[in-house]
């Protein structure tokens, strides 16, 4: 039971390389759907952009795994007086790394500008708070490589508020294993998920339990899944682990999450993933994650009667500049395939 690396690298080259903050998600779930469908599986779309995917098992019992693809974003909130654009945020970025990122500004007309994010006092020769000035929405500003010079200027460009503005993910996979990119919350999880499919198809393996994939679209924002497919009575999360203060995750290590902003796991399912990961020799953690939420949280706190777990890779630096390690993918693909085919 190995991860298809080819196909894993790929794939999240692939959808990282698709801007999809909450909201603007059409394009990279169209790659998803193309990806699952030339794979043999049934899918289906949702009224609000998810996309489920049917994947029979030998059991009556039904599970939902869960993996998002919206991600992090700005979006347009006006036009300041020399041209430039003020924004709001999509999620919650860390905006202090955002300073100097190149950008696309995405209109609904369909043209799609550049651009730069800049503090309102970017230049050390000429601001004297250039290096002290809190790096926040209200004062940062996005410098299009466009000839404007006042608001009107802007606004003929044919941009509007509400227009989503997209930063570069850097993506870089490095030959030591080391996978730096932005959003790998989530896609990292996303293209490991993939890659379970495509070893279930591959080698002929089939679910002890009934599965429904959802690739959800709206996680970033708090209701990714609050709305869930008939029958599941049982979600799986399968979502980034954090690194960081008195946490035991690593950039090498699945995560198993025991508890998060929304309260515990369920304590049965949280145990089986626990013992199934000892038992094949990964190398797990299990760690509290107080700041966090999952998909997981948005089917409980709507109202869903599921049992709920959270698993991932651990992912260093969340909602900045993000790194992880092929060996985690590896560890989180194997307890994914294990939670599918054992038998509870």
């Amino acid at each position: 039971m190995n991860l298809p690396k080819e196909f894993f690298i790929e794939t999240l080259k692939k959808i990282l390389s698709i801007d999809s903050p909450t909201g603007f998600t059409k394009s990279v779930i169209a790659e998803i759907q193309s990806c699952v469908q030339h794979l043999g599986y049934d899918c289906y779309l949702t009224n609000k952009g998810n996309l489920i995917v049917n994947v029979p098992g030998t059991g009556n019992k039904t599970v939902g795994v869960s993996t998002h693809v919206d991600t992090l974003g700005l979006m347009v909130r006006g036009f300041n007086g020399d041209g430039t654009l003020s924004f709001t945020t999509v999620g919650g970025p860390l905006i202090p790394t955002l300073d100097g990122e190149y950008c696309s500004v995405y209109t609904r007309c369909g043209k799609v500008y550049t651009g730069t994010i800049l503090s309102n006092s970017p230049a050390t020769h000429v601001y004297q708070d250039a290096r002290e000035l809190e790096r926040n929405a209200s004062n940062m500003h996005i410098r299009l490589d466009e000839p404007v010079n006042n608001a009107e200027n802007t606004k003929d460009l044919g941009i509007l508020p509400g227009d989503f503005i997209c930063y570069d993910p850097k993506t870089v996979i490095m030959k030591n294993g080391f996978i730096k990119s932005r959003f790998l919350d989530d896609k990292l999880s996303a293209a490991i998920v993939l890659s379970a499919l495509k070893h279930f198809k591959e080698c002929n393996i089939t679910p002890v339990v009934n599965v429904k994939v959802i690739f959800s679209t709206y996680e970033e924002v708090g209701h990714g899944l609050s709305h869930l497919p008939d029958g599941v009575t049982e979600l799986l999360a399968v979502d980034m682990g954090c690194i960081g203060m008195d946490l035991t995750c690593t950039e090498f290590d699945v995560s198993i999450c025991a508890k998060d902003s929304s309260g515990p796991y369920d304590y049965e399912l949280t145990s089986r993933l626990i013992d199934l990961a000892k038992e094949a020799g990964l190398s797990c953690a299990v760690d509290i994650y107080p700041y966090y939420g999952s998909d997981a949280s948005a089917a409980v706190r709507a109202g869903h009667d599921v049992v709920s777990g959270l698993i991932g890779p651990g992912v260093t630096a969340s909602h900045g500049m993000e790194r992880s390690h092929m060996t985690a993918c590896e560890n989180t693909f194997k307890l994914l395939c294990l939670y599918l085919t054992k038998v509870d």
